[in-house]
């Protein structure tokens, strides 16, 4: 005779199916947070990279030429003096009495793209530069010591930082787009 247990049928019941269920949607969600945490992260490695490329490249001109590009004291890569600050340092300045990069050096390596993001965008014809900008699509922003007293003030969002030694400094507002959060980007 046949007891009520060896009649059940073989399979999982509806709560033990979504007991499941619930464990693999706490996994996925627990490693798609830690995914976009890590792609952030990278963003920022690769940004605060671009920054410190276009630092250096500043102060190879520097080197190169006993002065400081002329362009205005702070300028932002996306427009007027900071693309004639991107071409200047890529060697890619037309011929003029002007010219400041005479040997037509090219000081600045960065990634290069085709939209407004992440990295050196260029001219349609590829003659010239047009913004540099961080994984987050901002401008940077270059500030010089054009007293040459190696005494650089910067101001970020509400707070001012005096960065002694330097001549250059280069930042962005990060992912969050807004200056003087924890994200910037900063060369210092």
């Amino acid at each position: 005779m046949n007891s009520p247990a060896s009649r059940r049928p073989r399979g999982f019941t509806l709560i033990e199916l979504l007991v499941v269920i619930a464990i693999i949607v706490v996994l996925a969600a627990a490693g798609f947070s830690a995914g976009i945490v890590a792609m952030n992260h990278a963003k920022k490695l690769s940004s605060v990279a671009t920054a410190r490329a276009l630092e250096n490249a500043v102060n190879n001109f520097y080197t190169e030429y006993g002065s400081l590009p002329d362009v205005n004291y702070r300028v932002k890569t996306d427009g007027g003096e900071g693309v004639r600050l991107l071409n200047i340092l890529l060697g890619l300045e037309e011929s003029s009495a002007k010219m400041q990069n005479l040997r037509m050096i090219k000081l600045l390596n960065a990634v290069e793209t085709k939209t407004k993001s992440k990295g050196l965008l260029y001219s349609a014809n590829g003659r010239a530069a047009e913004g540099l900008y961080d994984a987050w699509g901002s401008p940077f922003t270059v500030e010089m010591d054009v007293n040459y007293e190696e005494r650089l003030r910067v101001t970020v969002g509400d707070k001012t930082t005096i960065l002694n030694g330097r001549r250059v400094a280069v930042y962005s507002p990060g992912a969050d787009k807004i200056y003087g959060t924890t994200d910037d980007v900063k060369t210092w």
